[in-house]
């Protein structure tokens, strides 16, 4: 009978382990990945934005995003903060890029004209 009630006690801690690092979670997601099911949902809201938001310049420099600080949230940095200031940093980039081409452009059409002014 001992033997069985410390069988039972490990199995229990092991048990409160698993649940207490969140492995056994992340064993059910892997699960169901694969088989092609619906996304774990593990009970949490989406986040409700009761801090400012995250902000950028509107040209932003490489030392503006050295001093990004985003709040600390239960899993790690907040989300919508980080997708916020990805989503800013996109677009300005897409928009230099832009930029950068039409310049581009515009230097080859002016080469020629001045090519031919010799």
């Amino acid at each position: 009978m001992s033997f069985f009630l410390i069988f039972l006690a490990i199995v229990l801690i092991g048990v409160a382990v698993l649940l207490g690092t969140d492995v056994a979670s992340r064993v059910v997601r892997r699960g169901r990945a694969r088989g092609g099911g619906q996304p774990f949902d593990d009970g949490f809201d989406e986040p409700v934005a009761s801090l400012p938001p995250v902000l950028l310049p509107e040209e932003a420099d490489p030392s503006d995003v050295d001093h990004l600080r985003f709040a600390i949230g239960l899993r790690g940095y907040r989300m919508d903060q980080v997708d916020q200031v990805l989503d800013e940093l996109r677009d300005q980039i897409a928009a230099k890029d832009r930029k950068i081409a039409d310049l581009g452009e515009e230097l080859e059409r002016l080469r020629p004209a001045a090519g031919q002014g010799r």
